[in-house]
């Protein structure tokens, strides 16, 4: 009996290892997308932008919520107390969506460009929530420091 759980044991092992590669490379494609637009709430343009949208303290609002996606998307690039991270990106989705205010706008093509935006945000905040339920991953800091 024991040879035989240990037989499940290294097929459990070899099937992890592609699993842990998938959600890696899945926490790289989802993260990247926060640390490059966090980078960009620090310009002149993105500021201007937020504040004509009608964004109260635009100066101090969007460089902090740039912050909040830098740090959220870091932590989960690295893995690393991921579910903060996960909740820091709910956050900052949270913030910026309603900014994609399609239903607004008269103009048809601008307002189906916001309704694209808009519903990717939706899309990535379901993602974020997910982050946050289940975590990182095998492949991850939280999962070295928890071994």
């Amino acid at each position: 009996m024991a040879a035989g759980s240990t037989a499940i044991s290294h097929s459990l092992d070899a099937q992890s290892v592609p699993k842990g590669a998938v959600v890696l490379f899945g926490r790289v494609f989802f993260s990247l997308i926060f640390v490059v637009a966090g980078l960009n709430h620090f310009s002149k343009q993105m500021i201007a932008y937020a504040a004509s949208q009608g964004v109260p303290l635009a100066s101090v609002a969007v460089p902090v919520s740039g912050i909040i996606a830098i740090v959220g998307g870091l932590s989960i690039l690295l893995g690393y107390r991921g579910k903060i991270g996960a909740w820091l990106i709910v956050l900052f989705l949270i913030g910026v969506t309603p900014m994609h205010n399609f239903w607004a706008i008269k103009d048809p093509m601008m307002a189906q460009i916001q309704m694209i935006m808009f519903m990717k945000n939706i899309s990535m905040l379901g993602g974020a929530l997910l982050i946050s339920q289940f975590g990182v991953g095998p492949l991850s800091l939280d999962a070295r420091h928890s071994r």
